[in-house]
């Protein structure tokens, strides 16, 4: 995710991620056009246009045939990038310990090929086959007019990322059998998006679990420090048992629902415990975004914002709060969604749960700078990057603005970032008026000190589940959350991105002591994509 941010309001908020392979994008540096031969053709003229159907095949029958015989470097020659290829490929009959290698290509589908790998891994005595599917593009180098293999990671193998390299070793850490909230067994298999939550718990905890180490193929994420990801064991290691506070129906649900929205997480966790429930993600690029996300999340925010104004006297829930067309901060103008017709006379709950943008704006200059700062901070635990939750977090960002950021960060935008997790962490708060630092492993398996803060006043709880619920029957989120059972609340947002057509949908929301966030990149508004997402977790309960 890249930060980023925008002069004027449209929408609910401006936002830009950072962190994970999808946020960025590839480029192709003409410099690494390969190691500078004479290539698969031997030829030395510069060409143009698409490589023909014979390039294509000598540039990969001389890339297999390298890579086949372990010449790592060579292989890397064949590519667009070989500073990057080269150690990924030297790594597969290196640390990776693969030979007997066979790679039989299908028929060329125009510049893309198809192929098929087998191996033989082999560490210590121990073997066993592997074999996979993967696929290459030739391109026409850029600078040497070469037919060139264009170089990904996933060539080499499809869950190879950036940086990463293959190791078989003794495992780094021992097998773990994660376990959820009713006693059973937890797997990637059967829920996908708690693979990288699963390798995470296994870094972390795998020794204290009582395990014992196998040895294992494995992909090492060097760039990003991750934990290995396991592809092969060759000797099984003895799994440890940790138990979790992951719901599998809430969980099930979860997976369920991300599969609907492309680019979409979500994260429900337990109000009156702070226990983590369920994380879900369906992201091209495998990132953990309900966790680690760093997202601005759009009006959701404006739950922080309307607790502020309440504990600082500015307001109350009955208390007014204009809505007009527009509102000026430090010469900046922020206006509402189109269609939202104004209200001089609207109440704070009128504008909350019409998500109006410049009622929030109008306050901006009677607040200080670390006004918002100091309530994420001190009542929701935000900002203060020390979550202990068992597993990596990203814990929410709300720094001290000034000029038009000041109001920017009323609306979600500007500097604010949160992730789902951080939003259904904001939702149980104001619902139960307690911080409770989320979890996802019990603190009472090794004692670690949990975040803590000081929480909500009683009647500032009153009022914010006033607002939510009239929002979740009448406002912005009733279409999403009809038929959600129990007490119920919610808020919606919308975030819009520089050079993206369509706004990343947010929305938070609980039902009974169920909270629950979600972010669609590129949804639309927050009742479009998120709020469905959220409305199924809740309809399954914890």
């Amino acid at each position: 995710m890249r930060k980023g941010a925008k002069g004027a309001v449209i929408g609910t908020v401006f936002a830009v991620m950072l962190g994970g392979a999808g946020y960025g994008a590839y480029n192709i540096v003409s410099a690494l056009d390969g190691d500078g031969g004479t290539g698969a053709s031997g030829e030395t003229s510069e060409k143009s246009g698409p490589p023909s159907e014979d390039e294509v095949a000598e540039t990969t029958k001389a890339f297999f045939a390298a890579w086949e015989q372990g010449r790592g470097a060579k292989a890397a020659s064949y590519t667009n990038n070989a500073a990057e290829a080269e150690p990924v490929l030297t790594s597969f009959g290196g640390s990776g310990h693969l030979t007997d290698v066979k790679i039989t290509p299908s028929p060329a589908q125009g510049t893309t090929v198809p192929f098929s790998v087998e191996a033989t891994v082999s560490y210590k005595g121990q073997s066993k086959p592997l074999s996979y599917d993967s696929e290459l593009k030739v391109v026409r180098g850029i600078t040497t007019g070469r037919a060139l293999v264009d170089w990904q990671p996933t060539v080499v193998h499809p869950e190879l990322g950036k940086g990463d390299t293959l190791v078989t070793e003794e495992s780094a850490s021992p097998p773990i059998e994660a376990v959820g909230r009713d006693g059973s067994v937890l797997t990637k298999e059967k829920y996908p998006s708690l693979g990288p939550v699963l390798d995470d718990l296994r870094k972390r905890y795998g020794k204290q679990a009582g395990g014992t180490r196998g040895v294992e193929l494995s992909i090492r994420h060097t760039a990003s420090g991750a934990a290995d990801t396991s592809l092969l064991t060759l000797t099984e290691g003895k799994a440890g048992r940790l138990p979790t506070t992951i719901s599998p129906r809430a969980q099930a649900a979860a997976e369920k629902a991300v599969t609907t929205y492309k680019e979409s997480s979500v994260v429900a966790v337990k109000p009156s415990t702070g226990e983590i429930l369920a994380v879900a993600n369906n992201r091209a690029d495998g990132w953990n975004a309900a966790l680690l996300g760093e997202l601005a999340p759009g009006s959701t925010m404006k739950i922080i914002s309307a607790a502020m104004l309440i504990d600082n006297g500015l307001t109350t829930a009955d208390g007014p709060a204009p809505c007009p067309d527009t509102a000026v901060s430090d010469s900046a103008t922020f206006h509402n969604l189109p269609g939202l017709p104004p209200n001089e006379s609207a109440t704070l709950a009128d504008s909350f749960a019409r998500s109006c943008n410049t009622a929030f704006v109008k306050f901006s200059d009677e607040i200080q700078d670390d006004s918002l700062t100091k309530e994420a901070q001190d009542k929701f635990g935000l900002g203060r990057d020390d979550w202990k939750a068992g597993i990596t977090t990203f814990d929410g960002s709300v720094p001290v603005s000034e000029g038009p950021d000041t109001a920017a960060a009323l609306l979600g935008q500007g500097k604010v970032q949160m992730s789902p997790l951080n939003m259904a962490s904001v939702t149980a708060t104001a619902i139960t008026g307690a911080f409770r630092q989320p979890v996802i492993v019990p603190q009472s398996l090794d004692g670690r000190p949990l975040a803590r803060a000081e929480g909500l006043k009683s009647g500032t709880v009153d009022q914010l589940r006033a607002m939510m619920n009239r929002t979740a029957t009448s406002g912005t989120a009733a279409n999403a959350m009809r038929g959600v059972p129990g007490s119920i609340g919610a808020k919606t947002g919308s975030a819009e991105v520089d050079d993206q057509a369509t706004s990343n949908s947010w929305f938070t929301g609980f039902s009974d002591d169920m909270a629950a966030a979600a972010m669609a990149q590129q949804g639309g508004h927050g009742s479009d994509a998120a709020g469905p997402i959220v409305a199924q977790v809740l309809r399954a309960g914890g």
